[in-house]
C-alpha cells in the first residue's frame, strides 16, 4: 500500500513538472523550427492539451473530475486546453463482479434481500462508478451505480497533493498572474468530495425527474430511497437507443429532427422555467425510448442558475432583440455577469458581435459554439470576472447543439428558442409593442444625435486644437519598418555573439583542454536555431513586401 501511494505521488509531481517544462519550452522562440507565429504556437498547444488529457486519463477518477471541472473555467486555460479536457470521458476497465457484491451487502446489509437478481456484467464503468441492471423482488427493474472500491482513499492522497501543488504555484509570481490557485484547488477539493456522496445525485436525479413529471416527452429514471446509499444509487431502470446512433433511430420508425426538436424544448425548460439543468448532455447520458420520448441518464453534474440571473432574463432578451449592447451589458453587469470595474470596450465588441452572429437570419448551426469560443477567449488571462455557472450553461447549450446536429443537419438551437424567448420580454406586465415603441424610440434619439452632430464635432475639434483630445492613429508602413529594423538589429547582434562563439570554440579547440569547447558549442545551438528562424522570417517579409509594390 505505502509502495503504490509513493509511486502515485511520484507519477503526479512528475506530470506536474513535465507540464511546467513543456509550457516553458513552447514559450522559447527557439523552439520553433519555423516560424514563431499564433498558428504555431496554437498548434503545438493542442498537441500539449492532448498529452495532459492523456496524463490525466492515466491518473484516473480525481483528476478526470478536475479537468472536468477546469474545463469550465476559461478564465485559467486557453481555448485549446477547455475543448480537450471538455471531451473527458472517464472509460476505465469495471471492477470485478465479487467486489460489487461485497460493496452492495456491506452498504444495504438486510436490505441485499430486496434484491433477487443482478447481472454480473456491467452496463458501463466510469472513474467514479460502475452499472448493473438487477430485479427487485417486486418484479421492478432497477440499475444500481456501485462506488469503486477504495475511492475515496485515492481520493484524499490525489487531493491532497493538489493542495501543494497549487500552493507551489501560487508562490511563483510568474505562475500565479495574479489568481487564489490554493482557493481553487480547495473549491476542486469541496466539489470533488461531495461527488462521493451519492445521496446527493439521487437528490438531483428527483428533482429533475420531478421538473418533468408532466411532460411525456421526457423520461427520468426514479430513485429508490431505501436503497441508495453514501456509496450506491438505485434507479429505475429505463433502456434506450443512444442518441447519436441515428440508424437504429430511423429502424424503430422515429424522426430524428423531432427528437433533437424535444431535446432542445427540454433545454429551454430547464434554462428559462426551472434554472435547474443538466450540465453534462453528451451522447452518454442521452438515450431514446421506443415511443420516441428522450432519455435522460447521470446526474452527478448538474448546474443551477441564480435567482438573480433568472430575474433579468427577460430584460437581457428584450435588450437583445433590440440590439441595445449598452443596455444589455449594464443589466448583464447587474446580474453580475460581468465585473463592474473593468474596461467595456473589447466586452462591448464581443457582445455586438454574439448578437450579430446569434439572431442574423440565417441562422448559423454552430453559432452557439462560435460565441462559447469567443467567450473563452475574452475571459483567458483577462479581468473579466464570469460565474461558473453561466460558462456551464454555455458549454451545456454547445454540447447539445452537437447533438441536435448528429440527429439532424440542420438543426438550430437559436431558430427553436424564438418561441420561449418573446414571452420573456413581456412578463413584466408589458405589453409585446413595447419592443416596437423601443424601435421608435431608439430611432427619434439616432435622429437627435444626427442633428447635434456638426456641434460635436466642431466641440471635437477645439478640444484638438486646446490639446484636450488625443487621437491615436496607427500606420501600417512605419509598423512594418519599425519591425525590418529590429529584425535587422536582432540578426546583427545574433551574428555577433555566433562569430564570437566560434572564435571562443577556435580558442578553446586549440589549447590544452579542447574539451572544453564544447561549452560554446552547446551554447552557440539555441542561439543558432533563432538565427535561422529569423533569416527566414526577413526574407518571407521581403517577399511579401515584393509582392505589394509588384500589385500597386
Amino acid at each position: 500500500m505505502f509502495i503504490r501511494r509513493l509511486y502515485r505521488s511520484i507519477f503526479i509531481w512528475h506530470t506536474f513538472f513535465s507540464l511546467i517544462f513543456l509550457l516553458w519550452w513552447d514559450g522559447q522562440s527557439f523552439t520553433y523550427l519555423r516560424t514563431y507565429d499564433e498558428k504555431t504556437k496554437s498548434s503545438r498547444q493542442r498537441l500539449r492539451a492532448s498529452w495532459l488529457k492523456a496524463r490525466i486519463l492515466r491518473l484516473g477518477s480525481a483528476f478526470i473530475k478536475l479537468g472536468q471541472l477546469l474545463s469550465a473555467r476559461p478564465d485559467l486555460l486557453p481555448k485549446g486546453w477547455i475543448d480537450e479536457l471538455s471531451s473527458l470521458q472517464d472509460q476505465v476497465p469495471s471492477f470485478s463482479f465479487n467486489k460489487a457484491q461485497e460493496i452492495i451487502q456491506r452498504e444495504l446489509g438486510q436490505r441485499c434481500k430486496e434484491i433477487i437478481d443482478i447481472n454480473d456484467k456491467p452496463l458501463g464503468a466510469a472513474s467514479l462508478a460502475q452499472v448493473h441492471k438487477a430485479t427487485l423482488r417486486s418484479g421492478r427493474q432497477v440499475v444500481l451505480k456501485i462506488q469503486r472500491p477504495g475511492l475515496e482513499n485515492v481520493f484524499k492522497l490525489d487531493l491532497e497533493i493538489m493542495q501543494k501543488v497549487a500552493g507551489l504555484i501560487q508562490k511563483n509570481k510568474d505562475w500565479s498572474q495574479g489568481k487564489d490557485w490554493v482557493a481553487i484547488a480547495q473549491e476542486c477539493k469541496k466539489v470533488l468530495m461531495l461527488e462521493l456522496d451519492f445521496r446527493i445525485e439521487a437528490q438531483y436525479a428527483a428533482r429533475f425527474r420531478q421538473q418533468f413529471f408532466d411532460y411525456s416527452k421526457i423520461k427520468v429514471p426514479g430513485v429508490i430511497w431505501e436503497l441508495t446509499t453514501e456509496k450506491i444509487i438505485c434507479l429505475d431502470y429505463i433502456p434506450g437507443i443512444k442518441i447519436n446512433d441515428t440508424n437504429a433511430i430511423k429502424a424503430k420508425g422515429l424522426d430524428p429532427s423531432q427528437i433533437a426538436e424535444i431535446g432542445a424544448e427540454s433545454y429551454l425548460k430547464q434554462l428559462i422555467e426551472f434554472g435547474f439543468f443538466h450540465a453534462d448532455p453528451h451522447p452518454g447520458n442521452l438515450a431514446v425510448s421506443e415511443d420516441g420520448s428522450l432519455i435522460y441518464y447521470d446526474f452527478g453534474m448538474m448546474g443551477m442558475l441564480s435567482e438573480r440571473i433568472r430575474k433579468r432574463i427577460g430584460s437581457m432578451v428584450k435588450s437583445a432583440a433590440l440590439r441595445d449592447t449598452n443596455t444589455l451589458i449594464k443589466q448583464l453587469q447587474e446580474a453580475g455577469l460581468i465585473a463592474l470595474d473593468i474596461e467595456l470596450g473589447p466586452v462591448r465588441r464581443l457582445v455586438r458581435m454574439m448578437l450579430k452572429e446569434a439572431l442574423t437570419p440565417p441562422f448559423k448551426p454552430n453559432a452557439l459554439d462560435k460565441i462559447s469560443g469567443d467567450l473563452y477567449e475574452l475571459v483567458y488571462e483577462k479581468p473579466f470576472r464570469l460565474p461558473v455557472e453561466l460558462i456551464f450553461v454555455m458549454r451545456a447549450l454547445s454540447t447539445f447543439e452537437g447533438v441536435g446536429r448528429t440527429l439532424d443537419p440542420s438543426f438550430n438551437l437559436v431558430s427553436i428558442a424564438k418561441p420561449y424567448l418573446i414571452p420573456l420580454m413581456t412578463s413584466n406586465n408589458t405589453n409585446p409593442n413595447d419592443i416596437f415603441n423601443e424601435i421608435s424610440r431608439q430611432v427619434g434619439q439616432l435622429g437627435s444625435k444626427a442633428v447635434t452632430l456638426p456641434k460635436r464635432l466642431d466641440e471635437n475639434l477645439e478640444r484638438l486644437e486646446d490639446g484636450d483630445l488625443q487621437i491615436q492613429v496607427r500606420l501600417g508602413e512605419s509598423d512594418r519598418q519599425f519591425r525590418r529594423i529590429v529584425n535587422a538589429q536582432h540578426s546583427i547582434s545574433q551574428s555577433i555573439l555566433l562569430g564570437s562563439l566560434g572564435i571562443s570554440t577556435a580558442l578553446l579547440g586549440s589549447s590544452k583542454q579542447p574539451i572544453l569547447a564544447l561549452v560554446p558549442i552547446i551554447l552557440s545551438l539555441p542561439i543558432g536555431i533563432g538565427w535561422i528562424n529569423l533569416q527566414a522570417k526577413i526574407k518571407k517579409d521581403s517577399r511579401i513586401e515584393k509582392m505589394k509594390s509588384n500589385n500597386r
